[in-house]
């Protein structure tokens, strides 16, 4: 099944409870929830103030994807608020399977992402303990930058990995991503799609549409 998660990073604060129910309405069927501490990443989004204003006012699943220097001081609060995923980078994160270990034990799904220039053996250990995998396709940070084209070769090899142990682990994709480029990452393995600026500039409903129409087509 092909997700599509328009992040809240490019949204318009000013009107982001009507902006995700614009988004919820067109079909989209995840909210994407980018926590940057200025540590890990240079730049600061939010925290889970956020995360629990919004769960009251959505059905949509709640993606929360943590950008943090050691997430684990922080996930239990973040479930607490509502979200339904919490994802850890690998690169960021001290004690990966305790940490992940932590998230399912509260019944919530534990992903696990990677930079553009991390290795997928590093995400090895850790399939087994894992709902999703996150690719980043851009340097994490900051909204609005181009794919990496070099980065379609590590989602194939990360569905592969997937394939071969037969897991079931969804494989998602962000930074970058676009109606231009979207039918080449799902040729590549990807099927739940992070969009930010292409969902949220000029007709959010119309850019959803556009999305879910090549998403929801079956895939070869």
């Amino acid at each position: 099944m092909n997700y599509l998660a328009p992040s809240i990073l490019s949204a318009d604060f000013c009107r982001l409870g009507e902006q995700i129910e614009e988004i919820g309405k067109a079909g989209a069927q995840y909210l994407h929830i980018d926590v940057m501490d200025g540590v890990f990443v240079p730049s600061i989004s939010f925290g889970m103030p956020i995360v629990s204003s919004v769960r009251p006012k959505t059905d949509l699943f709640l993606d929360v994807h943590m950008m943090v220097t050691k997430p684990e001081r922080y996930v239990e609060e973040f479930i607490k608020c509502g979200a339904d995923s919490v994802t850890i980078h690998v690169e960021a994160c001290d004690k990966v399977a305790e940490t992940l270990r932590l998230i399912k034990s509260h019944g919530v799904k534990a992903g696990l992402a990677i930079n553009p220039e991390t290795p997928v053996e590093t995400l090895l250990p850790y399939m087994e303990m894992v709902d999703m995998v996150l690719v980043m396709t851009v340097h994490p940070g900051f909204g609005g930058q181009k794919y990496i084209p070099e980065c379609t070769d590590k989602i194939k090899e990360v569905r592969r990995l997937i394939e071969e142990k037969h897991l079931p682990v969804d494989l998602e994709i962000d930074g970058g991503v676009n109606l231009d480029n979207l039918q080449m990452n799902l040729d590549a393995g990807a099927n739940v799609i992070v969009a930010g600026s292409a969902v949220f500039k000029n007709d959010i409903t119309k850019n959803v549409k556009a999305f879910l129409g090549t998403l929801l087509l079956p895939q070869e």
